[in-house]
């Protein structure tokens, strides 16, 4: 939408109806039309069916319609996403004594940390273990998916034991293709949890003493294997134990994208803290495996997603090479009642308060998530530089504000919101608040482009705490009480999750939340309506009022 910035933006302060309770659109100013008309269209744009000659009325119902067929393929989905296959796939040679022991001891303390945070998730477990080819018949040991934690345990414990061999790489890849090939996947999300301190045969994974140094003698490649995975759906994860792996992973990485590695090495005289390792790495990966699949649309959006990160840059880049950009700086005073935040068109009616910034910007984003990167940043407008994080959207067309608008909205409502509760914490002695980063669009005169922008938090590690579905990633009694505290203040209107960011001493440090409402035509795509948010969220939690 190219439009000079803030004149189309006019103030109404008459009272309208919302989309929601309405049969008819009110009067609006000519550029707020613009902006109902962008957001429809995108709307349009996503169910893959546009009737432009349709009045907004119709319109506005036809999309009603397929968005509550959405809705209902949205909570099987994320109920299907919830029913886990967890394989364990580990090398069973000599030198992994200690970790088979750790395998054995796990995976009833996993059960318990899961069902703790997430009593709605249900995992079958399988295990594969492998050795060499010198071991024959012994080369090989799998016991198939099983929703009887203690058969697994009594399996793994009296039928698994390390075998040592005649030289150092062993027979991962065969390893990985029986787990893949041989074993019952048939729930949605499939987790690959691989545990190994040596890397396959062959001159390309090493060159330490190797009796296939031509690779496989059954004709197995990286290739062939990890593309049977990613037929399969199947998301694969690592556990490393030495450096003598490093080559593998790198050309797995070359093949199925970025995967998390967990650190298993070793602690011989503590074997509990390996046992906790194995723990925290499983539970990470079933988390992580429940929020892809519920987040992302395909597979195929999966492995785009993992390819994407290889090409991302950590480091913030010397900004003497780079050149200065101008802009300008858009942003809203936040709603200050529930009446407010209930209008579907209290953002619309408003100006933009405009700020000129010059501006330099990383030419790779340091990170990427489902639905954004995100870039280093650098506010030159004043003498004292500010380091910033710029967002973009993925395939976003040039000149479009209407994803960043409803970004923005999001924000400031959280933000009402967390204002609200944390009065309300501290009434009753709870003085950790919950704060948002504030957060403008940038339009980058130079350009044409739109992002999302805030002040970056230094030496900040940020975490996921819980996701649109409902999953607990990291629970925090505080943010599931105000997640839960925003739909009971708006009567089941609406509910704010997807919290991430930073756990400091004082305060949650939040961006990026989602926000689930019973009106299905506000806040994008991550709406469920009023049912949708009474069964994926209410339903599955154990929150209470503050």
């Amino acid at each position: 939408m190219n439009q000079k910035i803030g004149d189309d933006y006019s103030a109404n302060n008459s009272h309208v109806d919302t989309i929601c309770d309405s049969e008819s659109i009110p009067e609006l100013p000519i550029g707020n039309i613009k902006l109902l008309e962008e957001r429809l269209k995108r709307y349009e744009d996503e169910t893959g069916q546009i009737n432009n000659t349709s009045t907004l009325i119709d319109r506005v119902s036809y999309l009603r319609k397929n968005r509550e067929n959405d809705v209902s393929k949205a909570i099987i989905n994320i109920e299907d996403s919830m029913n886990v296959d967890l394989c364990i796939v580990l090398d069973c040679t000599g030198s992994m004594s200690p970790h088979i022991d750790a395998a054995k001891k796990h995976i009833l303390k996993v059960a318990n940390y899961v069902n703790s945070n997430n009593s709605n998730i249900e995992f079958w477990v399988g295990f594969c273990g492998y050795r060499d080819h010198y071991n024959g018949s012994n080369r090989l040991q799998i016991f198939d998916f099983t929703n009887s934690l203690e058969k697994f345990q009594t399996y793994i414990t009296t039928k698994v034991a390390s075998i040592c061999n005649d030289d150092d790489p062993e027979d991962v890849l065969g390893g990985l293709n029986a787990a893949i090939t041989e074993m019952t996947w048939s729930n949605t999300t499939r987790v690959l949890i691989h545990i190994g301190d040596a890397p396959p045969h062959g001159r390309r994974f090493t060159n330490i003493y190797d009796k296939y140094p031509d690779g496989d003698p059954n004709g197995l490649t990286a290739e062939c294997v990890l593309k049977k995975m990613q037929l399969k759906n199947i998301l694969y994860y690592f556990g490393k134990i030495t450096d003598d792996t490093d080559v593998m992973l790198n050309v797995f990485r070359e093949i199925i994208g970025k995967f998390l590695v967990f650190d298993l090495m070793t602690t011989r005289d503590n074997p509990e803290v390996l046992v906790n390792k194995f723990c925290k790495a499983t539970s990470s990966a079933i988390f992580s495996s429940v929020t892809l699949t519920t987040t992302s649309r395909n597979s195929k959006s999966i492995y785009s997603l993992q390819r994407k990160k290889l090409h991302i840059n950590p480091n913030e880049p010397d900004w003497t090479t780079l050149p200065e950009k101008t802009g300008k700086l858009l942003y809203y005073i936040s709603p200050k009642t529930l009446a407010e935040v209930k209008d579907a068109y209290y953002f619309i009616n408003l100006n933009f308060i405009e700020q000129d910034i010059s501006f330099k910007l990383a030419p790779q984003p340091f990170s990427i998530g489902a639905e954004r990167y995100a870039y280093f940043a650098l506010d030159t407008s004043l003498e004292r530089s500010n380091n910033l994080v710029i967002k973009k959207y993925h395939d976003i067309k040039i000149g479009t504000i209407e994803r960043y608008l409803e970004s923005l909205e999001i924000t400031n409502v959280a933000y009402f919101f967390s204002t609200i509760f944390n009065i309300a914490a501290q009434q009753i002695g709870v003085n950790k608040k919950i704060t948002f980063i504030n957060v403008k669009i940038l339009y980058d005169k130079t350009d044409n482009t739109y992002y999302s922008v805030e002040k970056y938090i230094n030496n900040a590690k940020f975490k996921k705490f819980n996701v649109n579905s409902g999953l607990i990633t990291e629970f925090h009694p505080i943010l599931e009480a105000f997640a839960h505290f925003t739909y009971q203040y708006t009567e089941g209107y609406l509910v704010v999750y997807d919290l991430q960011g930073v756990d400091l001493d004082n305060e949650f440090l939040l961006t990026d939340p989602a926000i689930h409402c019973a009106d299905l035509l506000r806040f994008g795509t991550t709406n469920l309506g009023k049912n949708g948010i009474q069964k994926c969220f209410l339903a599955k939690h154990k929150c209470n009022d503050i």
